[in-house]
């Protein structure tokens, strides 16, 4: 799902965003309610960026007025039921051509999904915030992983030529924020849980944010 949002940019830098867990739902400016492992998740579009609600889980990355947390590269707790982790990094590009190049890959790829949403800010049409599902997996025996690496390749192996001469043409920063959305439909033997991944772009400093969130069930023992 892809819509124009309403509202110029809260957080026009990447250094502005905060991080928090545990926020009540914020006004949004589009939601997307998603089915995944048992739960009803709901990805919402912010104008300070992006909300995640799943069961008891808040995720709010947005610019927050006061004490807030600044945005770490990681983070992980327990919330009931539940292992939550999740990261972040920050792809600064080389030029305009590369950053713009950059987001269309992400939106091209997340563009036909009923379980991603794509947010674009007046503007500029690379003005753009994005969240995706990806499945969280688990593979048991030594076979199982086999079998799922084999799967993965077998997907990837007619592209992997041309994908990795294009990358010779791309510099660091635009191969990172092109790659982060490779695994998002990684076949899944046993479904524990959840993930998701967002994108935050800005023009102004030429940057692109992603994250990437796990909410699991832990292990038996």
């Amino acid at each position: 799902m892809r819509t124009t949002l309403d509202t110029p940019y809260a957080d026009a830098r990447a250094d502005a965003l905060s991080f928090a867990l545990g926020l009540p739902p914020l006004d949004a400016l589009a939601v997307l309610p998603v089915e995944r492992a048992g739960l009803t998740v709901e990805l919402r579009l912010l104008g300070a960026s992006h909300q995640v609600i799943a069961g008891p889980l808040s995720e709010t990355v947005a610019c927050l007025p006061g004490a807030a947390e600044p945005l770490p590269g990681r983070a992980s707790t327990d919330v009931p039921g539940w292992t939550y982790e999740f990261a972040a990094t920050t792809a600064a590009l080389s030029d305009g051509t590369a950053f713009c190049r950059a987001v269309e890959a992400v939106c091209a790829r997340l563009a036909d999904r009923g379980d991603a949403l794509t947010g674009d800010f007046p503007g500029s049409r690379h003005a753009v915030t994005a969240l995706a599902l990806e499945r969280t997996v688990r593979a048991g025996s030594a076979l199982e992983r086999s079998a799922l690496e084999r799967s993965a390749l077998g997907r990837s192996a007619r592209e992997r030529s041309a994908r990795e001469r294009g990358a010779m043409k791309r510099g660091p920063a635009e191969r990172a924020a092109a790659a982060d959305n490779s695994d998002l439909e990684t076949p899944a033997l046993e479904e524990t849980g959840i993930g998701w991944r967002t994108w935050h772009a800005y023009p102004q400093t030429r940057e692109i944010v992603m994250t990437r969130s796990r909410l699991v069930r832990p292990s038996e023992q």
